[in-house]
């Protein structure tokens, strides 16, 4: 068996492996990321990379108030009785931290979206602005022979399969036919894009998650740290007690790494693992349908290892992943890709509704709120599954899941069955097996509503972070808009995830703790998915995964480094 000596191992690639990677270099160690998968990024790769960093720098700059007490306030409100204190002290006070570290010694760079409100943004603490940041865009060219190894984002998230869109594009694409600024920004990015594919398998040009995957990954080559793909860790060595390394399977062999200061796991939680999905979602629990976002890797090894240590999942949480909800789209083969809905649903004319045609939620709430609100209204029935609903004007104008705005047409997508069209709402029912008068007198109330500009059913658009997903040209209400000009349209909603809130038990250094005592089993850190989430299973607003993921990534390098 081949042996080799680092400082560190570090178990996955994702932004909290590369971040501890990148830190623990940086500070002079010698340090192997070891990846699972025959591409590196993890789920951060299929994300839109943004961060959640009360007090940050950039936001500072521009003015913006914040400060640890109302971060750590806001977080104990969402967390409730799952909320560790000094885990979350430990964020807040690290967190800007990490982020200015990042910004000075790497390629990592972010922007500042100063009205990106926290997802509750009336609770105690909370922003409306500010926080949350998203990761610029990257030229994937700089990566070089590297880029393939980038793992590609779901083509459902890619314009043309291939070509990645910032959330800074989004509105130049809604708006391209209606101005001309707008217009020349979509023709250069189709421009980039044509080039790149003379050349490239997909465009270079990237951005969200893949672009900070990309960034942390330059920053790491330029250190000469090797990122082994297609290398699972399947053991960890001890010496006394104390985790001394592990053993990688790498080109077909058995490698046993010695590593001097800490083995760290960040893995990707479990999202992909059927047993435990089954074990603490409880709509799976209960035979119901899921569908799954994250990468097929993400099995719970991290977990797995650590447990046959003594270690154990927390309990700590008040939901075991973070919901999302989900369609598919039939690749023609008996395969669908899933597609996320974040966007659609906060638009003026869109509402969502059970199989009895009744509105169950805020569609413009965040994902995560959506989704048991979906499963609480799917109680007595055999699925989980609801329908978002739009008329020809708001699909022609949004587009719907992953059908284009005007101009792009729109007819594969109804003769693949994936959106689904009816003359009227009655017909459109009929073909939904959803209650058709149901559906009619939900939409006349709606639209009464709408023109008012108020929901009180609901409270769709009466705060800022629904507004901040609306159309702002909507008057009175950024989020509402009446349903009336046929034919109608919808698309098929089930829940899904973004990856798991459940993990190990760890503390405030991100050490794995043991399962007996809550002492910390030396040589062992986890980040990332592979901890249980410093948010209690709470999604208090965008980058609450990857903003901890990094943060304590940075902070595991700190300690063990010192």
């Amino acid at each position: 068996m081949e042996r080799i000596e680092c400082d560190v191992l570090v178990a996955g690639s994702g932004a909290a492996g590369l971040t501890t990677a990148f830190t623990a270099a940086d500070s002079g160690l010698d340090v192997i990321v070891a990846e699972k998968e025959a591409t590196f990024g993890g789920t951060t790769a299929y994300s839109a990379g943004v961060i959640w960093i009360p007090g940050n720098t950039l936001a500072q700059r521009a003015g913006l108030s914040d400060s640890k007490e109302s971060a750590l306030a806001y977080m104990a409100s969402e967390a409730g009785e799952f909320f560790d204190e000094r885990k979350a002290r430990a964020y807040v006070e690290q967190a800007p931290r990490m982020l200015d570290f990042m910004l000075e010694r790497s390629h990592v760079r972010y922007q500042l979206i100063p009205n990106w409100a926290d997802y509750h943004p009336l609770g105690p603490g909370a922003s409306s602005g500010g926080r949350s940041l998203l990761p610029e865009p990257f030229d994937g060219r700089r990566l070089g022979r590297d880029f393939s190894r980038l793992r590609t984002p779901l083509s459902t998230m890619m314009l043309f399969g291939g070509m990645s869109v910032s959330r800074s594009d989004i509105p130049h694409l809604f708006n391209a036919t209606r101005s001309p600024r707008s217009a020349i920004h979509v023709l250069k990015l189709l421009g980039r894009y044509a080039r790149d594919r003379l050349n490239w398998p997909r465009g270079t040009a990237i951005a969200n998650g893949n672009a900070l995957i990309g960034r942390l990954a330059l920053s790491l080559f330029e250190k000469n740290v090797p990122l082994w793909t297609n290398s699972p860790v399947i053991a960890l060595v001890t010496d006394n007690g104390r985790v001394s390394g592990a053993q990688v399977r790498r080109n077909g062999a058995v490698v046993e790494i010695t590593a001097r200061k800490a083995v760290v796991l960040a893995s990707g939680g479990f999202p992909r693992n059927e047993e435990w999905r089954r074990r603490y979602y409880p709509h799976v629990a209960q035979g119901k349908n899921h569908v799954f976002l994250a990468p097929p890797g993400n099995t719970g090894d991290g977990a797995h290892l650590a447990m046959t240590h003594g270690a154990a999942l927390s309990d700590g949480a008040s939901n075991p992943a973070a919901w999302a909800p989900v369609s598919r789209l039939p690749n023609g083969d008996g395969t669908y890709t899933p597609y996320p809905h974040f966007i659609d649903r906060c638009k003026p004319g869109f509402i969502a509704v059970d199989r009895r045609g009744k509105r169950f939620a805020n569609e413009a709430d965040s994902y995560h709120d959506f989704v048991p609100a979906m499963v609480r209204a799917c109680a007595d029935d055999p699925r989980v599954e609801s329908f978002l609903i739009c008329d020809h004007t708001t699909i022609r104008r949004y587009g719907m899941g992953v059908v284009p705005p005007f101009p792009m047409p729109i007819g594969r997508y109804i003769d693949s069955g994936y959106l689904v069209r009816g003359q009227t709402l009655a017909v459109l029912a009929t073909q939904l097996n959803v209650d058709p008068q149901g559906l009619v007198d939900t939409v006349d109330r709606y639209n009464a509503f709408a023109r008012e500009g108020t929901d009180p059913e609901f409270g769709k658009g009466s705060n800022v972070y629904n507004h901040f997903g609306g159309d702002s040209r909507r008057k009175p209400n950024p989020n509402l808009a009446p349903i009336e000009q046929g034919p109608y349209y919808a698309v098929r909603l089930e829940p899904g995830d973004l990856g798991t809130f459940r993990g190990l038990r760890t503390d405030e250094h991100a050490r794995v703790l043991r399962e007996t005592d809550a002492t910390p089993i030396p040589g062992l850190y986890a980040v990332g998915n592979d901890m249980t989430s410093v948010m209690g299973g709470a999604y208090p607003g965008a980058g609450i995964t990857i903003g901890p993921a990094m943060t304590f990534g940075y902070i595991a390098a700190r300690h063990f480094a010192e």
